[in-house]
């Protein structure tokens, strides 16, 4: 009997046991786990941006309160026709279109709410200025509005889905007016640890822009008061030689610090204090006037227009533009 149990269990070890350790479906699993992270790894780029089918977004215009739902294309009409002049080359437009449709892509993914659930404004104070078709045309010459028009589309149609990465993630995509020849990195502009691909990049032939040149002249009186407000300690003798110095400058060559009696401000503080087009200036005592000698526009931080559109007189072309102004970055699509 014992023989017959014996012979009876060894067959049931057969049947169940031994296929199960010679097939080792443990080896299996394995091998199918690394099979999926491989397959997650290389995930095209395509597939990794399209962000939920994304056609649409919600757009808060700031001067009615109000929250409009609109196509994400002909919203970037309105943007590119708002912050870039429509005389611009062609190739400066489309590198505008990836520019601000990046921004935008990067507004979305890191809204937190400011807007009352839209994820961008039409402020460029805020975010990106945006103007609506009809308002655009009026402000332009009627013998060019439709020539205008087209060329502003088609800088967006034919960049349409492109966006600019770093590290597989789209960028903080700032851009502003004119440099003045070179940009700053966000370190010197409003502090924190700034971003890698913002660099301090040159560009030549932005001095042709001279509308972009300005002179700020104030009489010390003025100037005094201005600062009183914020500082109400500050002493000045305007009759010393020293009273008003530039300190130390930035590495993008704006003022980093400068000092007024016997208070330090900061070039960006100087600069919104005293409504400079940048911190990139140079200040002079004259009579009874202080003169702020004024190069660029903006806060110089990424891409300047002036400068993508002085690349593309050069011949450079839209990708070209972009991969000067932001460094070690993709463009990709989604």
């Amino acid at each position: 009997m014992k023989k017959v149990v014996l012979i009876f269990i060894g067959l049931i070890f057969l049947c169940f046991f031994l296929p199960f350790a010679l097939t080792n479906p443990f080896i299996e699993v394995d091998s199918q786990e690394t099979e999926n992270q491989q397959v997650q790894e290389n995930v095209s780029t395509q597939e990794k941006y399209k962000y939920g089918e994304l056609n649409t977004i919600k757009l808060f215009h700031t001067k009615t309160n109000t929250i409009e739902e609109i196509n994400l294309e002909e919203y970037l009409y309105g943007v590119v026709s708002a912050e870039m002049p429509a005389n611009f080359e062609n190739e400066a437009l489309k590198a505008q279109a990836i520019v601000a449709r990046t921004y935008t892509i990067y507004k979305i993914k890191t809204n937190q709410g400011k807007h009352y659930g839209a994820a961008i404004c039409d402020n460029s104070a805020c975010c990106q200025a945006w103007i609506t078709k009809e308002d655009r045309m009026n402000r332009w010459e009627e013998a060019k509005r439709e020539e205008n028009w087209n060329k502003i589309v088609n800088a967006v149609d034919s960049t349409k889905g492109r966006i600019i990465t770093y590290l597989g993630e789209p960028i903080n995509a700032f851009f502003h007016s004119n440099s003045g020849g070179t940009t700053e990195i966000p370190l010197n502009v409003w502090g924190g640890s700034g971003y890698p691909y913002l660099q301090v990049v040159e560009t030549s032939g932005e001095d042709a822009y001279s509308q972009y040149q300005s002179e700020v002249q104030l009489s010390r009186e003025e100037v005094l008061t201005i600062l009183k407000q914020k500082y109400p300690d500050i002493e000045i003798n305007f009759d010393l030689e020293d009273s008003i110095f530039i300190k130390e400058y930035t590495d993008g060559g704006r003022v980093k610090t400068i000092t007024f009696g016997n208070v330090n401000l900061s070039g960006v503080e100087a600069r919104t204090l005293f409504g400079l087009r940048s911190a990139n200036f140079v200040v002079s005592k004259y009579e009874d006037k202080i003169k702020f000698t004024v190069i660029g526009y903006g806060h110089g931080v990424g891409m300047s227009q002036t400068g993508a559109d002085s690349l593309a007189k050069q011949g450079k072309n839209c990708d070209e533009i972009i991969h000067h102004f932001y460094t070690d970055v993709e463009i990709v699509s989604f």
